[in-house]
């Protein structure tokens, strides 16, 4: 079984997101400073105070947990980019936060084929609504299967930090 770890850490924290999505646009390597400006500014808050959360949000939780799986190295002030799961860019690149996932649309699709088959009276476009339907739960659980905890049998131990 192929193990969805480095996937669970990255897409299960925004901030987590946000850092792997700067990395990517600069290359893979950033100074940290650089880092926490730039999740400050999406968290809409770059006052000195939340800019000081997401620096030791970072440095005591995010980066070793990123650092762990491989992902990224830190050095001197300088995080590395390593390597990406393609999963997770693939999530990254398809879904932003504010939007509808494909699942989503596929259902509602699902949705409006079936009102207007029984509106109609029309048995093939309810055939084509069963098939959107499984094709929205198909998508969701190819999608969301990134996200599900590797190992839900082992208890998380709490780390003091809500992670």
């Amino acid at each position: 079984m192929i193990s969805n770890a480095p996937s669970n850490v990255i897409l299960g924290n925004e901030r987590r997101m946000l850092l792997i999505k700067f990395l990517q646009m600069r290359n893979g390597r950033a100074e940290l400073r650089e880092v926490v400006e730039y999740i400050a500014e999406k968290e809409g808050n770059t006052d000195r105070k939340h800019r000081k959360s997401v620096y030791v949000s970072l440095m005591q939780t995010h980066i070793p947990k990123l650092e762990r799986e491989g992902v990224l190295t830190f050095e001197r002030g300088v995080i590395t980019l390593l390597r990406v799961p393609d999963n997770v860019t693939l999530y990254m690149e398809v879904v932003g936060r504010n939007d509808i996932s494909w699942s989503t649309f596929y259902a509602g699709i699902s949705f409006i084929f079936a009102l207007t088959a029984l509106w109609f009276g029309n048995f093939l476009l309810l055939f084509a609504s069963l098939t959107y339907f499984l094709v929205a739960v198909v998508q969701h659980e190819k999608t969301y299967r990134v996200l599900r905890p590797v190992d839900k049998e082992r208890p998380k131990k709490p780390d003091g930090n809500g992670e």
